[in-house]
């Protein structure tokens, strides 16, 4: 059978890791996809040394790819929104079948790139720009399409998850740990997409239409960051018996979707909540099949390649089958996708993790109480540190039931106003996962 034809875009440290992929292990691939699948063309500005490129055509004009009357199938890995938005549209209008692991491009197009995509009778899969080498989209669209999913956590950014590891298992300040994740390449010379929770919310994103059956709807994840995280909450949420992780939740409930990252603290049994260092691991729960947990590298250039070869092998598979009859780019038939709306952080519930800087007088818990009773917030779990009183300070941490959040703002507004408390209360959300 005739081998199919794909044009890379981008041959950096996931374009290079295909390249190397796709010819290493060609005839795996193609007793797997029924047919050969050669990279017939690519386009790079800087040549990688860690490819052996050979007599393969080189340009560095991506439309040029796009433009290409032999290429079967176009591989976005450019990054970025604006010329990859313009690459993707084209090689769609041009009827070509298009793999991305672009997850920017995806939670922030991705509704205008699939209407464009059915319209043309072609596919554009997307494996790689969630989770890295981890089959968790397929998963979710096709391994679990028996079930109505209930909520999934995950762990998605590797940046985030080192740099909490190191401050739990090291002591070490969150400014420390970024700088060294800097000098490693895990994180980039600018970090806010890692530790600001802005690739994450990509990701959860994606995860949330796919799992829920929604469009696609970036802007109203609701993101906060790890930056502002201390050694001391990292070490109290460790004496309560919890690990802080910067999480990704995606929840459906009667009222809407919950769908926000933040750090928060999970308890120390949990499968998750020991996944350490750059892994990622994602949890989904289904009425059906109860928890299940994905676990691997989500990030660097053989495990995102996994993917992006994956999404080629499906495409390869596909070419020739009715485009009514392929599984939908958001698990959900177009026609069926719900408008159940994104919830605000204002009215998603959980449980509270509260650090409280207040003087050492008589009375101050009995206050603290008080009014969280008045909001009908309970706690679960109390801890006073006597022996870590500084300048007449002592903090006071507790641990409060599930509660919808603006109760919690109002009270810690309260908490703010009282003239025994100092300063801001910390307050970080708690999740159980079970």
């Amino acid at each position: 059978m005739k081998p199919v034809k794909v044009g890379i875009c981008g041959l950096g440290t996931v374009g290079g890791g295909t390249f190397n992929v796709l010819k290493r292990n060609a005839e795996e691939i193609a007793r797997r996809a029924g047919r050969g699948i050669e990279v017939a063309q690519i386009a790079t500005r800087h040549p990688n040394p860690k490819c052996d490129t050979g007599a393969t055509s080189i340009t560095d004009d991506v439309l040029d790819v796009v433009n290409n009357p032999e290429i079967d199938i176009v591989v976005e890995l450019i990054g970025g929104y604006t010329l990859a938005k313009e690459l993707v549209l084209q090689a769609i209008e041009n009827g070509k079948h298009v793999v991305t692991a672009n997850k920017a491009l995806i939670a922030v197009h991705g509704n205008e790139i699939f209407a464009k995509a059915r319209e043309k009778g072609v596919i554009v899969a997307f494996e790689a720009s969630v989770a890295g080498g981890i089959p968790v989209i397929k998963a979710i669209r096709e391994g679990l399409a028996g079930n109505r999913i209930n909520w999934l956590a995950g762990i998605i950014n590797g940046t985030g998850n080192f740099i909490l590891t190191e401050m739990r298992e090291k002591g070490r300040t969150f400014e420390d740990v970024l700088k060294e994740a800097q000098e490693l390449g895990y994180a980039e010379a600018d970090p806010t997409f890692d530790v600001e929770g802005i690739d994450a919310a990509h990701k959860l994103t994606i995860l949330a239409s796919i799992a829920f059956g929604i469009p696609l709807q970036f802007d109203k994840a609701y993101t906060e960051g790890i930056a502002r995280l201390t050694t001391a909450d990292v070490n109290y949420a460790e004496a309560l018996g919890y690990r802080i992780k910067h999480l990704g939740v995606a929840r459906r409930t009667d009222s809407g979707i919950e769908l926000r990252v933040h750090p928060t603290l999970i308890p120390a049994d949990r499968l998750i909540a020991n996944v350490n260092g750059v892994m990622n691991a994602v949890m989904v729960n289904g009425d059906a099949v109860g928890s299940t947990l994905y676990y691997g590298a989500g990030a660097g250039m053989e495990p995102t390649a996994s993917a992006v070869v994956a999404d080629l092998v499906d495409v390869a598979r596909a070419l020739t089958t009715d485009p009514n009859n392929r599984v939908p780019h958001l698990a959900f038939q177009p026609d069926s996708l719900s408008d159940h709306p994104i919830l605000p952080i204002s009215a998603c519930e959980s449980a509270y993790y509260l650090r409280i800087q207040a003087k050492d007088h008589p009375g101050v818990l009995a206050q603290v109480a008080t009014i969280l009773s008045e909001r009908g917030i309970n706690i679960e779990s109390i801890m006073q540190k006597e022996a870590e009183v500084q300048d007449g300070l002592v903090p006071v941490i507790l641990v409060t039931h599930r509660v919808v959040e603006q109760r919690i703002d109002d009270a810690i507004a309260a908490l703010e106003a009282l003239e025994d408390v100092v300063g801001q209360v910390v307050r970080i959300r708690v999740e159980q996962l079970n």
